[in-house]
């Protein structure tokens, strides 16, 4: 299924202004309601609602709900960072606790 099919299916991220991914106490990136990002942010909501966290098992499910466009971030590193830290997780065995930024 595809990238487009599989956002459908996920929870709606309207009240969210970003997500903060943590490692530890340091903020390591941020995805923000924004056109380009909410996709992204709606999958890494969904990651988080799941596992409570980004681990490396919710970040081989995410991997597989980028579809065709985790293909073209394994073919192209840099061209997708949101999905290129997916692939980092997934292989480094890393943990990233989420903090969610809803609108005010």
């Amino acid at each position: 299924m595809a990238f487009a099919d599989n956002l459908k299916k996920l929870p709606g991220v309207a009240h969210l202004e970003a997500i903060r991914l943590l490692d530890g106490e340091e903020v390591v990136a941020s995805i923000e309601h924004k056109p380009g990002q909410v996709g992204s942010l709606a999958l890494y909501n969904h990651l988080a609602q799941t596992w409570g966290a980004i681990t490396p098992e919710a970040a081989r499910a995410g991997l597989e709900l980028y579809a065709e466009q985790a293909e073209d971030a394994r073919a192209n590193p840099g061209k997708h960072p949101n999905i290129d830290r997916l692939l980092d997780l997934a292989r480094d065995g890393r943990t990233l606790r989420v903090k969610h930024v809803f609108f005010a």
